[in-house]
This record gives C-alpha cells, structure tokens and sequence, in this order.
C-alpha cells in the first residue's frame, strides 16, 4: 500500500459533502428497507438515489471487478455479501448495508446494521456491541495517537461481551482513492502502529462474531461468512483527523456523538 496522504482543508471538505450525501443515503433507505423486498431491489434502490437524485457516483460499481453499488451482508456474512433478486429479506433477519459514494473526486464509505422486526435477542446484542465497539475507536482519533490505540479499544470492548474480532479485514485510508494507506486493524497494543497526524482520513469499521473470529470465503469469491454459522454485525464510519481529535465524516442524521 502507498504512502498515507494527508488532505488538506479544501480536500477534507469535499469528503465531508460527500460523507453527508452518503449519511443522506442511509436516512433515506431507513424508509425503504423492510421484509419482503429482494437484497437486489435495495441494490437498485440506492443506485438510482445516488446517480440520479444525488448527482453523485457510487464507488463501488466497477471497483475490482465488483458489478453492484453496495454490499449487504446477512446474518453469518461476515462481509462483502452481494444483492440478489432471490435473496428476500425475511422479518427475522439482522443485516449489514455497506456503500460508497464518490462526489468531485472525493469517497466517502460507511455502512450501517439494519435489524427486521424479529431479529432476535442475540442479533440485537452483537449488533449494539458491535457500534459501541466502533466508537471506542472513533474516541481514541486525535493527533498523536496511534493506530494501536484505535484496535486495542474495539477488540477489549468487543470481548468484553464475550464476542471475537474477525482480523483478516479492516479499515483503510480513503479519499481519492477508495483504498488507501494506512490499514486500520481493529485488534492492536497501545502506542503501536501508525502515529496519527492532523489531515489524515479512513475508516473505522470492525467486524464483530457472536462465535469463533475465523471466516471462509464462499465460491463466488466475494462473500465471507463465520466459520461457524453464528452471526456476525459490522459499523463503519469515515474519520478525518483534526487538530485536536476527530471528526466523523459520513455522521447520519439519527446519531449522537458519545462522550
């Protein structure tokens, strides 16, 4: 992976137009996700909001090959689960959305977990852990801190409750590029790592198992799934380092910073 860039004021505040368009985006699926409806229909859905209503682009779509403007991610998908129309989401199911989108050259990436009507206890619990987990992340960003320090805090919160960390995927810097440097691992040691500065911006984004970390790719060569079949729940969020902390880029509308 390259050298970390560092953005500039003007460079960070076409990232914060494009993490608000994308918080946009989430509000506005809040209102169409629901049972019944087909993984490919919330797939189409964003897509036209984005191209069409946002003016924007969605990043993803043609990113490594990838055909679809976002990931959605079931129950045991652990990550990059990809819509189909004969996938329907059932009244029982957790699920995570995960989208990009690019406006004047600059991402913004963030994904959200969406619980159906009879989701159950224990997807409620891993999905609640899960966010909480991500901002024990986010509060440990400020100039001079350490990639470290952001790890250790998700993975001591996470185990906390008994859950585990997948550690084959992670965070990464972004701007514009979707993936840039650094990695940003959710697991880590306090004062190791990458020291962060002023201008630097990725995203926060753990991957939190009821059961054993270990993953499996499926043959599509996309989708990863637990290893055991338990269920799996992940947030992200796009940071930018600022002078004295952080600020979090793609902050949707229904969120309240914590203390």
């Amino acid at each position: 992976m390259s050298q970390v860039v560092i953005k500039t004021a003007e460079q960070i505040e076409l990232m914060r137009i494009a993490g608000q368009l994308l918080a946009s985006v989430f509000d506005r699926l809040d209102e169409f996700v629901k049972p019944g409806i087909s993984t490919m229909a919330v797939n189409d859905f964003v897509h036209k909001l984005i191209v069409e209503e946002l003016e924007s682009h969605p990043a993803s779509l043609g990113q490594y090959g990838y055909k679809y403007v976002l990931n959605i991610s079931p129950n045991k998908v652990v990550c990059h689960g990809m819509p189909d129309a004969k996938t329907i989401i059932k009244d029982s199911d957790m699920f995570n959305v995960d989208i990009t989108l690019e406006k004047n050259g600059y991402i913004a990436d963030s994904s959200k977990m969406y619980l159906m009507p009879k989701a159950p206890k224990e997807a409620h619990e891993l999905s609640l852990v899960t966010y909480q987990a991500m901002w024990e992340g986010i509060k440990k960003v400020k100039p001079g801190a350490t990639l470290g320090d952001i790890g250790y805090a998700i993975a001591q919160h996470a185990r906390r409750f008994g859950y585990s960390v997948v550690k084959e995927y992670c965070g990464h810097g972004i701007g514009q590029e979707m993936h840039e440097a650094p990695e940003v691992l959710h697991f880590g040691s306090p004062g190791k790592g990458v020291r962060l500065r002023e201008g630097m911006t990725f995203t926060i984004e753990p991957m939190i198992n009821e059961g054993t970390a270990r993953t499996k790719e499926l043959k599509d060569k996309w989708t990863v799934v637990t290893r055991d079949g338990k269920l799996s729940a992940q947030w992200e969020h796009t940071i930018a380092v600022t002078a004295d902390g952080y600020e979090v880029l793609t902050l949707r509308g229904d969120e309240v910073v914590p203390d």
